[in-house]
């Protein structure tokens, strides 16, 4: 059994049966430099405040897993030099273990928000196969528990650096619903159009609610990607993310980068390619999945 650590104010979150939203820490250790990390993961909380949920940022710390953490963990955790691993499901007994700290991918933060009894979770975007997965095999631990792990997530699609098409067939095969939030094509992460459909097209966060809810008393397990794409003014060209992605993928294969290793040097390249605005459009992104998230679980709270 996980022994979980709350804050006082998602425990009265809880006691007073308010809305409770997850956030990952990833982003923090791993998504993005500082001080940016920090700024966007406290800009993250305020947004779900705002929104009228409760936000509850999730990782582990000297091997405790924390649900809720103060200004100072965040800081912590989004200072350079920090030894913060990056934790999915494999990884998770190891570094709690251990007594280390540890950054929580999707995987891992969806792990921990079912068993805190957290149904929604807002990031930026999900895992998936990477392109030329269908040799390599390398497929993000996250598909499968999106498959398996009853929380929503709202994210801005698949991250551009990946197969998205070959993503959304194992979802399909995994019996993973994915939503468009009022669009009919799936998001690319720093663009709103990907060439891919969703599965349905909904376009109020009450109406999303009522699927999470029906899909979950019916018994079906598993959880619900919602796509939900970076506002239009704050998207990036397609041609030029994708000559900073296959710039960034040529660089990675010639210093070998594989493995938990690959997400975070992509993103990294793709920042310095494109002079820091893919950071921006990440930023923002995922600040509109934590406004959405928000309202998904307010609406949620009250069926």
């Amino acid at each position: 059994m996980i022994e979980l650590f709350f804050t006082d104010k998602i425990k009265a979150a809880f006691r007073l049966g308010n809305p409770v939203v997850a956030l990952e820490s990833t982003i923090i250790s791993h998504g993005m430099p500082y001080p940016q990390n920090v700024e966007t993961a406290l800009s993250l909380e305020r947004i779900v405040l705002d929104g009228g949920a409760v936000p509850a940022t999730i990782a582990i710390l000297n091997g405790k897993v924390k649900v809720g953490l103060s200004p100072e963990e965040i800081d912590y955790l989004g200072q350079p030099g920090t030894n913060v691993e990056k934790v999915s499901r494999r990884d998770i007994p190891f570094i709690v273990s251990a007594g280390k700290n540890g950054a929580t991918t999707v995987a891992a933060t969806m792990i921990f928000a079912a068993k805190a009894g957290i149904k929604v979770f807002a990031t930026g975007g999900i895992g998936g196969v990477h392109r030329g997965g269908e040799n390599s095999l390398d497929i993000s631990a996250d598909l499968q528990e999106l498959a398996n792990t009853n929380v929503a997530v709202v994210s801005a699609g698949v991250k551009s650096i990946l197969d998205i098409g070959r993503t959304l067939e194992y979802l399909e095969t995994m019996g993973v619903p994915v939503i468009g939030f009022g669009v009919d094509e799936f998001p690319a992460f720093y663009t709103r159009k990907s060439g891919f459909g969703v599965d349905y097209r909904l376009d109020d966060s009450k109406e999303i609610a009522k699927v999470l809810d029906t899909k979950w008393k019916m018994g079906l397990k598993g959880g619900v990607l919602i796509g939900n794409p970076i506002p239009e003014q704050q998207q990036m060209k397609p041609e030029v993310i994708e000559e900073a992605i296959r710039k960034a993928l040529l660089l990675a294969e010639e210093k070998g980068i594989k493995g938990k290793a690959i997400t975070p040097f992509l993103l990294g390249g793709i920042k310095d390619l494109t002079e820091g605005d893919s950071l921006f459009s990440n930023i923002r992104l995922v600040e509109n999945n934590a406004a959405l998230a928000a309202r998904i679980a307010v609406d949620l709270s009250t069926l």
